[in-house]
């Protein structure tokens, strides 16, 4: 599926615009803080209904604005497809959401399956590799919801129920009353954290499948914290301590190694120059494609977020050969750049912010 248009109404900083992306390479240009990648992320939020940068869904609101329209046509077989969504801000001072395809009201599962799929690049996403273990969760959290609705389900009931769980632990008075309460919330738990486990460690077992770039070999290994009975009672006294739940997969993590001559493998979130860490993340952004493709038969669009500026002249050699293959739309600053890119792909639409 091709992305030919884009529409915004009161998205960010954007009151009305129309867009036309070229099927090959669509080249946003302009200076900083213009808005370049608020275009960028409203294509990100069309195509799955929800942003790549913000905390709250009201900041993708145009500032005083009540309601927020967002637009997409794509190309499937020759044939039209209109995706939309409508953001609006009610008096309780929440965001209602309603999706859209073909003018024809649509849950959220059922828009995203009809949709394609996007892989976002920007350099900031080296903060997978160098950043927090929540950082690394958040990360795979928000990647394999896009390809599994089933599995962000899990995930709510999961993170909600742990919430309750530790409000019964921080406020409870009687520790006899207090087993009694856990105990229903301990089962359920272990059930939805098995699941979320299994996925998780599905992923991981993909990545290790694919472990390859240019010559490079990764390892990933999934340091998963799981929920058992048999680890609550292990827990259990220091847990009644501290009034804190210390198990369950709201504390994985994920260990990153580069294979060399010089040893087996070295962790390159502690020890890798900012050239490796560059690309062990450029190995985790292929390997959303190659999902995508091999798993989901998915060719996905590319949303290139300013990477020219921050990458090495290797990434930057691999981004220009993806950029042949896949339809791009990227943001930058650099005019030269832009011209140079212009010599191998003639179909480029410029839009100038």
């Amino acid at each position: 599926m091709i992305l030919k248009r884009v529409q915004l109404h009161n998205f960010r900083n954007i009151s009305s615009r129309v867009f036309d992306i070229s099927s090959k390479l669509t080249i946003i240009l302009g200076e900083n803080a213009r808005g370049k990648t608020n275009i960028l992320e409203s294509i990100h939020c069309i195509i799955n209904g929800v942003g790549f940068r913000e905390s709250k869904e009201e900041e993708l609101l145009l500032m005083g604005s009540s309601e927020t329209q967002l637009d997409g046509l794509f190309d499937k077989n020759s044939n039209t497809n209109h995706f939309r969504i409508l953001l609006k801000k009610e008096h309780t001072g929440l965001i209602s959401k309603q999706f859209f395809v073909e003018k024809t009201r649509k849950g959220h599962a059922h828009y995203t399956s009809e949709q394609t799929k996007c892989v976002l690049f920007a350099p900031e996403q080296i903060d997978i590799i160098t950043g927090s273990p929540d950082i690394r969760r958040e990360y795979f959290n928000k990647l394999i919801s896009t390809f599994d609705i089933v599995y962000k389900k899990h995930l709510i009931n999961y993170e909600q129920a742990l919430r309750k769980r530790n409000k019964l632990l921080e406020h409870s008075r009687s520790v006899e009353s207090l087993k009694e309460e856990l105990s229903f919330w301990d089962v359920y738990l272990e059930k939805e954290a098995t699941f979320i486990t299994e996925k998780r460690q599905t992923y991981t077992g993909f990545l290790n499948s694919h472990k390859k770039l240019d010559g490079r070999e990764f390892h990933i290994e999934y340091a998963k914290n799981e929920f058992t009975q048999e680890r609550l009672k292990e827990k259990k006294e220091l847990e009644l301590r501290i009034r804190r739940t210390l198990i369950g997969p709201q504390k994985d993590d994920w260990i990153i190694s580069l294979k060399n001559k010089d040893v087996d493998k070295k962790n390159i979130q502690k020890y890798g120059s900012r050239s490796e860490q560059r690309l062990g993340v450029f190995w985790l952004k292929m390997n959303e494609i190659h999902f995508m493709e091999e798993e989901i038969n998915i060719h996905p669009i590319l949303l290139l977020d300013d990477v020219f500026s921050e990458f090495d002249h290797e990434n930057k050699e691999r981004i220009v050969l993806l950029i042949e293959m896949y339809q791009t739309v990227m943001t930058t600053t650099e005019e030269e750049l832009v011209k140079e890119i212009q010599k191998k792909n003639k179909e480029s639409v410029i839009i100038k912010v």
